[in-house]
């Protein structure tokens, strides 16, 4: 168990605490809506205003805030690809008014060719750009054919295939969610030890499931996992055929509801409210400090493990340390949840590369079981690509644990050498140029940032 001046030490270490340690208000937007985007849009554009006007950095949206089909056919004529003039309005809205908006799920059109959309979770920051595009991974797929209930969401919808870092926004590390996605823990776990401060999980829950569900679960993420839970969701009678059960709600780590919209009411087929209430970041670890349950997992008995077949979209915004050393984005060619590969600055042959861990720590035994599973999954993963791209038939892969193993640089690392018959005399004299290659006097040189950058993109055609 880790003991808590470690613990601390982690927390505080996270670079999204480090810039987020200041209270927040942020606001969630409660209304129905329809088919009609333009009056749903200018029904947005009013909560959003009022959000700001009680002082919110952060507006929630639920999921389908842009519209409410009534038909499969329907809700893929009216989505939109991330370029289209929705997407636009908002990220005017957002950067007029100077406030981070959570687009609780856009219904998103990837390509023309496919009659099937994502539900997108989009989160867009204060100067009107982009940062994160979540796809909902869980699909509400029901099917009772003897009762004629086909609710198969899979129909029309992509799954996603990613869990995204967490965005570190004014009111803390975000880890977005879409509705269903409430009702699988393990995400919430994951997100959690993943850094995140604020779970979200906008939605559309129908009244039956709402009445029943919707506040216990919110309740019990947030308590588990001692993260802020924030749910805007949609309210009333859409149409004859489809009500939500609204109740949007931010829940505090400690699973006090400290804001919240009506549920629905029948006879109040609709509904438009913002609720405010402020994130700070020093009652979660307060919580946390004092019940440090991510600490007390079983980890010798049990543990939740990330896959890691496919890796996370490299953005320019995108940060990389290396023990005290920047990294460089343009020299990044894959990056995963935990972990991230980068060219080497010196090759004791040629497809050198370095792969190492996202949060810095020196040795193997400081890294978690999922940064070690991570990180030696994505390992394999570059050495698959190296060896296709250099025609390569084998690989040397080494790992310097600690100073007097030849660490030079004070963060775990894995080097990987493409190998090819003969390319040394002696097959182990590899492993002097190894520990040679980065002391001073060595035979090899320092490459430039133009050669680097030009190499990893090579390699990213093999992930992305």
């Amino acid at each position: 168990m880790l003991s808590f001046h470690k613990f601390k030490s982690i927390f505080l270490n996270n670079s999204n605490f480090i810039n987020s340690r200041n209270m927040c208000d942020v606001a969630i937007c409660q209304f129905t809506a329809t088919s009609d985007k333009v009056g749903n849009l200018q029904t947005v554009k009013k909560l959003v205003n009022e959000a700001v006007q009680k002082g919110a950095k952060v507006a929630f949206l639920p999921e389908g805030c842009d519209f409410i089909g009534n038909s499969k056919k329907e809700i893929r004529e009216l989505a939109e690809p991330l370029n289209g003039p929705t997407i636009k309005e908002y990220k005017d809205l957002a950067a007029n008014l100077k406030v981070w908006l959570s687009i609780g799920g856009f219904h998103e059109i990837a390509s023309e060719s496919d009659p099937k959309i994502s539900n997108s979770h989009i989160i867009i920051n204060n100067t009107g750009d982009i940062v994160s595009v979540y796809r909902k991974l869980h699909l509400f797929d029901i099917s009772i054919p003897e009762e004629n209930i086909d609710l198969r969401e899979s129909k029309y919808v992509n799954e996603g295939m990613e869990i995204l870092s967490a965005v570190d926004t004014p009111a803390g590390p975000l880890a977005p969610s879409i509705c269903y996605d409430v009702r699988f823990p393990e995400l919430a776990v994951i997100n959690r030890k993943n850094g995140a401060l604020i779970l979200t999980y906008p939605a559309a829950f129908t009244h039956l499931t709402g009445k029943a569900h919707w506040e216990v679960l919110l309740r019990s993420r947030a308590i588990e996992n001692q993260c802020y839970v924030i749910a805007a969701a949609q309210y009333g009678m859409h149409s004859p055929k489809r009500i939500s059960y609204g109740h949007s709600m931010i829940i505090d780590p400690w699973g006090k509801i400290i804001a919240e919209c009506p549920p629905y009411q029948e006879g109040t087929e609709t509904n438009e409210s913002v609720a405010v209430a402020k994130i700070d970041p020093e009652v979660a670890f307060k919580i946390r400090k004092e019940m440090p349950v991510l600490d007390h997992r079983r980890k010798d008995l049990y543990e939740l493990k990330v896959k890691c077949d496919n890796c996370v979209p490299i953005l320019k915004t995108d940060k990389f340390k290396f023990s005290h050393i920047d990294i460089i984005e343009p020299v990044v060619f894959v990056q995963s949840q935990l972990s991230y590969g980068f060219t080497n600055l010196r090759c004791v042959v040629p497809g050198h590369v370095l792969v190492t861990t996202k949060r810095v720590v020196p040795r193997l035994a400081d890294c978690t079981p999922e940064e070690i599973s991570d990180l030696f999954q994505v390992v394999v993963t570059v050495q698959k690509a190296l060896e296709k791209h250099y025609s390569a038939t084998s690989s040397t892969i080494c790992c310097q644990d600690g100073k007097e193993a030849g660490q030079s640089i004070s963060h775990i690392h894995v080097h990987i050498l493409p190998r090819k018959q003969n390319d040394f005399k002696r097959n182990d004299d590899i492993y002097e140029k190894l520990a040679s290659h980065d002391k001073e006097g060595s035979e090899f040189a320092d490459r430039s940032i133009s050669e680097m950058t030009e190499e990893a993109l090579l390699l990213r055609k093999y992930f992305y």
